[in-house]
């Protein structure tokens, strides 16, 4: 897979330096070896296409690479022979991840069934003994249903400003607005839909009022300067338990939930972690929610939970817990879109590792350096939507991500204090860092009439006025298509 990937990267390159179309290629082709090169070229291309095409039964044959009217073709020649290759493509990868166990893959007449290949790029690293001969599991499912439309309540993908789920706010110093109580939900109706009018984009008093609510959303709490004394002093090493030791709890009901909550609050700190999709969605979904403790791991169906998760808010925003994350900045944000949970008492330790100067700031390499354990990213691109999820690996590699971070928080908080010589400055910078993460808030994507300016910006060549309208329409045919289908624009 890195010799196909170099591969393409070195043709991407060598493409964009050669001549563009017009004066500067014709020029160039009158020479005759620059000339030959590209008839070669083209013609080698054009057999590689008509190939692929009789491969799949595909009608159609070009021969002549200087033929106007053939090259017209090619476009059309390529289609069916893409769609079929796609096809196949989902349905192999489905197939060799166990998500379509009983169908036998959907091939072009003619062809033979596909044999299962282990070579070196379909291995693991050969780190240990028992890694030998296990193969990658490629979990992508692009013919499961869709999550979100089994969700009670649907998700908002209207142009409005993003309304708080907040509705009830623990540990705060200032109440609840009251635009966010319960009783005020006829306010959230009133939201308009159609992104077309003027009204979509809300309306000043609407637009006011919500940004209005999402400052009073916990922002005086956070801003309040509530760290305590020992969380500057010298952290006292508790050394990770075994994950084979730890505990693991599954946590699918709205009972599981509330024993977690509880536990939660008997805590000093606990780390969190949040597995997200963002494919076949507007605005992305949060699928898992990993929660670890000194003694025992969580992990939280957020899908089935949806709803209910709000409930954590107890122990997320009790400034007394400290909650331990890496690279928090997304996490704050889908945390309050999908679940309406905001954080107190925020320790990111990827300022904590910058802050260190370490060679480099990934949870990845905070493990090997604090842990000496060398994590497996196997799964990272997972799709997590799938339920139940397909192995224990995907589960194995879900709370790995929480279970030393607690260790990691001890180790940085002692590095920082060391690096400063006994002084709390450097461990201060990173609490100050984290509060200010904490204070993110999260904002949808709202279409106005500048919208596509940002795509057309990336184009390489400047548009007339009747191009201009029709890339403007089209953008605004795939925004409000992606909003009504809840699909993504990628």
């Amino acid at each position: 897979v890195q010799h196909v990937l170099g591969s393409v990267v070195k043709a991407t390159r060598a493409s964009m330096g050669m001549p563009s179309p017009g004066e500067e290629l014709d020029f160039y082709q009158t020479f005759p070896a620059v000339r030959n090169v590209y008839e070669n070229s083209a013609q080698r291309l054009l057999n590689g296409i008509n190939k692929m095409s009789r491969y799949y039964g595909c009608r159609g044959h070009v021969t002549d690479s200087n033929s106007f009217h053939s090259l017209l073709y090619v476009p059309t020649l390529m289609l069916p022979t893409n769609t079929l290759t796609h096809t196949e493509q989902g349905t192999l990868l489905d197939e060799v991840s166990g998500v379509n166990k009983n169908k036998a893959p959907v091939l072009p007449q003619g062809t033979l069934p596909p044999k299962t290949i282990v070579s070196s790029w379909n291995r693991r690293n050969q780190e240990s003994a028992s890694a030998r001969g296990r193969t990658f599991h490629a979990l992508q499912a692009k013919n499961i249903a869709r999550p979100q439309l089994s969700f009670t309540q649907r998700v908002d993908n209207s142009n409005a400003p993003f309304f708080p789920k907040l509705r009830v706010k623990p540990n705060a110093l200032k109440p609840l607005p009251a635009g966010l109580h319960l009783q005020s939900n006829s306010f959230c109706q009133d939201l308009p839909n159609d992104i077309h009018t003027t009204k979509a984009f809300g309306t000043p008093t609407h637009t006011r009022h919500i940004t209005h609510t999402q400052e009073d959303v916990y922002v005086h709490t956070l801003t309040y300067r509530h760290t305590h004394r020992c969380t500057l002093d010298g952290a006292i090493e508790q050394k990770f338990r075994p994950l084979e030791e730890t505990p693991l709890t599954l946590v699918t009901s709205l009972e599981e939930l509330a024993q977690v909550n509880e536990k939660l609050l008997q805590c000093k700190e606990f780390a969190v972690d949040l597995e997200v999709r963002a494919e076949r969605s507007f605005l992305g979904i949060t699928c898992l929610m990993q929660i670890s403790t000194r003694e025992e791991d969580f992990i939280i169906d957020t899908l089935m939970l949806r709803n209910d998760l709000h409930i954590l808010n107890e122990a997320f925003t009790n400034p007394k817990i400290v909650k331990v994350f890496h690279g928090a900045d997304s996490d704050i944000e889908w945390l309050q879109r999908d679940l309406g949970l905001y954080v107190v008492g925020l320790f990111d330790t990827h300022p904590a590792a910058r802050s260190l100067g370490l060679a480099r700031n990934s949870l990845a390499h905070l493990l090997m350096h604090y842990c000496s354990l060398s994590t497996d990213k196997q799964y990272q691109l997972a799709d997590w939507r799938i339920r139940p999820l397909p192995t224990q690996d995907m589960l194995h590699y879900a709370r790995a991500d929480t279970h030393y971070l607690l260790y990691v928080y001890d180790r940085v908080r002692a590095d920082l204090l060391t690096k400063a010589l006994g002084r709390p400055n450097l461990l201060q910078l990173v609490w100050d860092q984290s509060r200010t993460v904490a204070l993110k808030r999260y904002h949808k994507p709202v279409f106005t009439e500048d919208s596509y300016l940002e795509l057309l910006h990336k184009h390489k060549h400047p548009l007339d006025v009747q191009q201009s309208s029709a890339a403007w329409l089209l953008y605004a045919w795939r925004d409000r298509t992606a909003r009504t289908e809840d699909e993504s624009t990628g």
